[in-house]
């Protein structure tokens, strides 16, 4: 006898969520790569994330140059050096330049699964140890804290904190500023403007950030090359007129067209009117 079959529909999970996306997972023992939350759901750009991922995927020692980005995905130069940059303003990727044995340079990259201000927050914090019973603690004062931003350049104080003007995200405690304070003052020694600081750590930052605002300002201090200060003006100098001959006495004059000295010319003056 033949079994019967029914056309009705398997009945649904029970777990299975009413709407949005349901997940088919497979447990997988090789080929697959580990991504953060924090990176893989990035508000923004998806070029920036799928570059993210394709770089956390590559073994180490993978070309990640712009050129061999772009071999591989279907995005221009443009795209793909665009994502470069978000990643490394949000402390994902670091591209410093490094001197090889030989004397040579490069351009060294690294890659950040998680960034550094993120990776801190995210370590489990030390067991406290339970002390023993026996064991008696006499209480101790606590040291008055000391002023962060004592030591501190005023100028570099005064030039981080006018950056919320620009983008009010970018809000540092005391304890960050003096913190950033030497890296601005050292700009500032070198002849570089306040303004001009000002515009090189504010210029192009991403839309969210990961990290507080003074890691993106720690990196940019730390990798941007030390802009040039402008340029002073040239002066020139005021041109000499020659010596010239006087026509009366004969005697040497500077005067940019010949004729007589200052002299015969006061002495024909007064003949002239007599």
């Amino acid at each position: 006898m033949a079994e019967s079959q029914s056309n009705a529909p398997l009945r649904a999970d029970a777990a299975a969520p009413a709407s949005g996306v349901i997940h088919v997972r497979t447990r997988l023992a090789a080929d697959f790569t580990v991504i953060s939350n924090a990176l893989a759901q990035r508000r923004g750009s998806a070029v920036t994330v799928g570059v993210a991922v394709y770089i956390s995927s590559l073994p180490a020692g993978a070309p990640v140059s712009i050129a061999a980005l772009c071999a591989h995905f279907s995005e221009g130069e443009i795209l793909i050096s665009r994502a470069l940059r978000e990643l490394e303003a949000a402390g994902y990727v670091r591209r410093p330049r490094e001197r090889t044995p030989t004397g040579q340079v490069r351009t060294r990259t690294y890659f950040y699964d998680v960034p550094g201000d993120l990776r801190e927050r995210m370590k489990p914090p030390r067991p406290r140890k339970r002390p023993e019973a026996t064991a008696v603690q006499e209480p101790t004062p606590a040291p008055a804290p000391a002023e962060p931003t004592a030591d501190a350049d005023p100028r570099a104080v005064a030039v981080l904190a006018s950056l919320r003007r620009v983008d009010p995200r970018l809000i540092l405690s005391e304890r960050e500023a003096a913190r950033l304070a030497p890296a601005v003052a050292g700009w500032l020694a070198a002849g570089v403007g306040a303004a001009r600081i000002t515009e090189v750590l504010t210029a192009r930052l991403p839309d969210h950030f990961l990290t507080r605002p003074a890691g993106i300002l720690a990196y940019r201090l730390r990798e941007t090359p030390l802009p040039a200060p402008p340029t002073p003006p040239v002066e020139r100098p005021v041109p000499i007129p020659p010596f010239q001959t006087c026509d009366g006495c004969e005697r040497a004059f500077r005067s940019p067209t010949p004729g007589p000295c200052r002299d015969c010319r006061h002495n024909a003056h007064l003949r002239t009117a007599c």
